[in-house]
């Protein structure tokens, strides 16, 4: 898998967002290609700025949370009990800093209450303790039923989000999930844990993962995307990755930026909608891996 970009130095900025690993049926490519742009657009802009990657990759998600196309935010589905129950994560690769939140209900933008988080001691609020939190730091409050979507010919599944590189050479990671449709009430996947569904470091790269959540917990998929970005580049690093992944199975998607700046992304699931930009590059959108040639960002 070669990498999607090879500059012969570290660009001004970079961002990549997804929008799950997943079956995407013909008829709904196009909403999830315009969907990633969108997302991919509001936070470009913040970076061409001079703006933060944490603030990028915030802006990005809170674009897809807004998106019924994808199941985040407005979008959920319904567990086993017929409720509503979010995660969303996000970190900061310039300190390390986690901010993540899961089994919510009442988030309208489970991502910025996350991001609020991380100058917080606390890594990871669960249930009415991160919605307390949420009414304490000014998050946004919805009942539960607005964040409900009809989906006649589409259940949801999966997660989205985002990675970006800002100009001070800063790194950041998020994800953000509505849940598993049916899944047993109080199931937390890999998207809230940090070495699981994302990770960033300044000093290696920033991965957001989405897919089959217990195989990603089961092999700490983040954590060993990054542990290979140490010594490979983002293409053979994901391939490892997925080779890892099938001791356990399951469908994944990655996407990467590793600290020179390079991003590339991967899945082994059926479909997988990803956007991505960088600074001398235009912006592009596809639904599978092999749409996207090394030399589309050339």
């Amino acid at each position: 898998m070669p990498d999607l970009a090879l500059p012969s130095e570290r660009p001004a900025w970079a961002i990549i967002v997804h929008g799950g690993a997943k079956p995407i049926a013909p008829h709904l490519e196009e909403a999830h290609r315009s969907g990633c742009l969108l997302a991919l657009t509001a936070g470009q802009a913040i970076l061409e700025a001079g703006g933060s990657a944490v603030d990028a990759v915030e802006t990005a998600i809170r674009a897809l949370e807004d998106d019924p196309t994808f199941n985040a935010g407005y979008g959920s589905v319904l567990n086993d009990q017929g409720q509503v129950e979010c995660d969303a994560a996000i970190m900061d690769g310039r300190t390390l800093d986690v901010g993540a939140v899961a089994a919510v209900s009442t988030l309208r933008h489970p991502i910025s209450v996350a991001a609020a988080m991380l100058t917080q001691r606390p890594v990871l609020l669960v249930g009415h303790g991160a919605e307390c939190f949420a009414r304490a730091h000014a998050g946004e409050l919805c009942a539960p039923g607005d964040l409900l979507v009809e989906r006649p010919d589409d259940q949801g599944c999966d997660t989205v989000g985002c990675v970006a590189l800002d100009r001070q050479g800063h790194l950041a990671a998020g994800t953000s999930t509505g849940g598993l449709t049916g899944c047993h009430e109080g199931r937390i996947g890999d998207s809230p844990l940090p070495g699981c569904g994302l990770y960033a470091d300044d000093a290696v790269g920033a991965v957001s993962l989405s897919g089959e959540g217990e195989s990603l917990i089961r092999t700490t998929l983040a954590a060993r995307l990054i542990q290979s970005l140490e010594a490979v580049p983002p293409g053979p690093a994901i391939e490892a990755a997925l080779t890892r992944l099938a001791k356990v199975g399951g469908d994944a998607g990655l996407i990467v930026i590793d600290a020179d700046g390079r991003l590339d992304w991967g899945h082994n699931s059926p479909q997988f909608a990803v956007a991505h930009a960088r600074a001398g590059a235009p912006a592009r959108a596809f639904t599978e891996r092999a749409q996207d040639a090394p030399g589309d960002l050339s």
